[in-house]
This record gives structure tokens, C-alpha cells and sequence, in this order.
């Protein structure tokens, strides 16, 4: 009988019961570990062990490894609610998870290896994500099918960079990660432009606030095609007064859109505002440059860190935190140190961005000070999440 019992008896941890689990775990701690590894190169001056140059390693990593394992726990847990399906787990979520893992191990050697073999690994982890999401969402003919394509454009991206590195040119490097840049920033356009007014009016629902969220699709498709436009735009007239342009008509589009959210009525709900928070960054990153790219200011030179840090990396950190909540049958209330790890997070932006034509503390300084300030902020999601990601539900249900 007793036996019968310990059979029967959930098990005590469950990585790879649904899709978000694994990845947004890799994801936060990956920005912990893969920011205090740059942080160490860069103030060092240690050349990288795996022979590349470290600014490469940096980009590419915080691209294709943080950025896309975070859209891997997303979409793994997207789709069976988008299309009624069963979720992902088992087998073929560990079988992902470990080629991302030994994608991160192959370019971190890639200087020491024959470039196909770093090639063949690194490029395997989109291709096997996009064989797991496409078929449940083509039997459906969900309207997010299109999102296959960002799978394909990043994919290319990754390729292109590993091209660059391979006949060591730096312009193509550079140009695929500002290439992989656009796309996850149309991606937080679409998506982010879904669950901020949904997440946003469901919050003051709940508050007893009935608020209607502005939506005139006239705005809603022009700021989608400025945002494919711009991505046009920045791979064939780079850092052109056209770009500029671009960037600036997109600026004023999102604004207007963040603007009809109601954002300011969110204050006293950490899990809402941060993605109002991480949406503000989109306008702020591209009125940058703008300024950068038409007039020369320098204290918008560094905006494409506004765009990566502030908003990606942001409305990255709110989704998975919010996310992993919810899938886990917990209320939607973050724990008390949350709010530490978005306004850090925000801080970190702040600072890289403004810091070096604001604070006495040098260039160095700066890059210092926002890498630990990123640090805190993802160590403290790392920690507070870690169990939730990896234990069962706490209503015993599947998943």
C-alpha cells in the first residue's frame, strides 16, 4: 500500500512540464552570468577565451541567446493557447533546451573550432523551436502564423552574423544584429501592442475601473508598417538621415499608441506598469535616434541600447515574470522584490544610455555601473523565479 502511495506521489521537480519553464529559466539566468562575463572582459581587457572578439561574443549572446530564449518560453507557451492545443513538454523541451544550451558552448568556442561545426549547432535552435510551434498553429490557421517569420528572420540574422565572423568582416556582423534588433522590436510591436492594453485593462477591471483602451486601426497598422519600413530602411541606407526619418515618424506613432493605455492609472501594480515601463522605451529608443541620426546630438548616441536593454530586455523580464505566474496557478502579484528588479532594470537603461553624457564617471564607469545594475536586476528575478519555474503547480494541475 505504502508503495502504492510513493508511486503515485507528484514529483518533486518539473523543468520540462511546459514550455516556458525551461527557457525562462536559462533566460534570466543567462542575462546573470552572460553580463558578468562581459563585464569581466571588457574592464579587464581579457581577450575571450574562445578567440572572438569580446564586443562579438556580447551581441551576439545577448541576441541569440538571452533575447531568443526568452521568445522560445513565450511561444512554447503562446501557442497551445492560441490554438487550443496540447502544451510542449517532455522529451522535445529538453531536447530544445540542451541545443540552445550546446549553441552558447559552440560559439563561446567558436575561435577554437572549425567554423562549421559552431555553424551547425548555433543554427539548429530556430529551425527545431519553429518545427515544434508551426504545425499546431498551420492546423489552426492561426492568424500568428506569421510570427514563423521572425523564427526565419532571426535565424538569417544569426547565419549572417556567423558569416561575418567567418570572413572576418565586422560591418556584416554589426549589421546583422542591428538587423536581429528590428526584428525583435517589431515583434514587441505586435505582441506588446496584444497583452499591454489587454493585461493593462484587465488589471483595472478588476479594480472596479472601466476604461476604454484606444484602438483606431488606421494607427494600429501604420505602426506595424513603420516598423517593417524602418527595418527596410536600416539594412539598405544604414545611419542615413532616411533611417533618422523612419525612426522619428515611428517615435510619434508608438507614443500616440502608448498613450491611449492608460498607463498612469497603473501605478500601484508593479506587474502592469513595468510594461507600460518597457513599452516607453520604443518611442524613447527611436526619438534617440532620430536626434542621433539628424542631428548629431550626443547625448542620443547610444539609443540602440535604449531599444535592446530598455525595451526589449524589459518587456522581456515583465512577460516571463508575469508569465510564469500565471502558468503556475499563482495570483498575478509579484513577490516584494520584483519592483526592486524592474526599477533596476530601469536604472541599468537609464544609465547606459544617459550616463556617459550625464555622470562624472567615464565611459568605463558607465558600462560598469549598468552591467551590475542589469546583474541585480535579473538576479533578483533568477532567484524569486527558480523555484516557481522549476517545482509543480501550486492547484496540482498539469503543467
Amino acid at each position: 500500500m505504502m508503495a502504492r502511495v510513493a508511486a503515485q506521489a507528484p514529483p518533486r521537480f518539473v523543468p520540462f512540464a511546459y514550455g516556458f519553464r525551461p527557457f525562462f529559466l536559462l533566460a534570466g539566468w543567462f542575462a546573470v552570468l552572460g553580463m558578468g562575463a562581459w563585464l569581466w572582459l571588457y574592464t579587464t581587457a581579457t581577450a575571450w577565451p574562445g578567440g572572438l572578439p569580446a564586443w562579438q561574443w556580447h551581441g551576439h549572446e545577448m541576441l541569440f541567446g538571452f533575447v531568443t530564449a526568452a521568445i522560445a518560453g513565450f511561444l512554447l507557451t503562446a501557442v497551445p493557447s492560441w490554438t487550443g492545443r496540447r502544451g510542449f513538454a517532455g522529451w522535445p523541451l529538453a531536447l530544445l533546451s540542451t541545443t540552445w544550451l550546446l549553441g552558447r558552448i559552440a560559439f563561446a568556442l567558436a575561435g577554437r573550432l572549425p567554423p562549421v561545426v559552431p555553424a551547425l549547432v548555433e543554427l539548429a535552435f530556430l529551425p527545431g523551436l519553429a518545427l515544434l510551434v508551426a504545425p499546431p498553429l498551420l492546423r489552426a490557421h492561426n492568424r500568428n502564423t506569421k510570427l514563423l517569420l521572425v523564427l526565419l528572420a532571426l535565424w538569417g540574422a544569426d547565419a549572417a552574423f556567423l558569416l561575418g565572423q567567418y570572413r572576418v568582416s565586422p560591418d556584416l556582423a554589426a549589421a546583422s544584429l542591428q538587423f536581429a534588433v528590428n526584428v525583435v522590436l517589431l515583434l514587441i510591436t505586435v505582441i506588446g501592442g496584444r497583452i499591454v492594453p489587454a493585461f493593462t485593462a484587465n488589471a483595472l477591471r478588476q479594480r472596479g475601473l472601466e476604461v476604454r483602451m484606444r484602438s483606431v486601426k488606421a494607427l494600429e497598422r501604420t505602426v506595424v508598417a513603420l516598423m517593417v519600413v524602418m527595418l527596410l530602411v536600416d539594412s539598405l541606407f544604414p545611419n542615413t538621415a532616411l533611417a533618422g526619418a523612419v525612426a522619428l515618424l515611428a517615435a510619434l506613432a508608438h507614443a500616440w499608441r502608448l498613450a491611449g493605455w492608460h498607463g498612469h492609472r497603473t501605478l500601484g501594480e508593479p506587474i502592469v506598469w513595468v510594461l507600460h515601463v518597457a513599452y516607453a522605451w520604443l518611442p524613447l529608443g527611436l526619438l534617440l535616434k532620430a536626434a542621433w541620426l539628424l542631428g548629431g546630438f550626443n547625448w542620443a548616441a547610444f539609443w540602440m541600447h535604449a531599444l535592446g536593454t530598455g525595451a526589449a530586455a524589459t518587456m522581456i523580464l515583465a512577460v516571463m515574470s508575469r508569465a510564469a505566474l500565471g502558468h503556475t496557478g499563482r495570483p498575478l502579484q509579484v513577490a516584494p522584490a520584483m519592483p526592486w528588479s524592474y526599477l533596476l532594470l530601469t536604472l541599468a537603461a537609464t544609465v547606459r544610455v544617459f550616463g556617459s553624457a550625464w555622470l562624472p564617471l567615464g565611459y568605463q564607469g558607465v558600462i560598469l555601473l549598468a552591467g551590475c545594475l542589469w546583474i541585480a536586476a535579473f538576479g533578483i528575478y533568477a532567484f524569486v523565479y527558480t523555484p516557481i519555474l522549476l517545482k509543480p503547480r501550486v492547484d496540482a494541475k498539469p503543467g
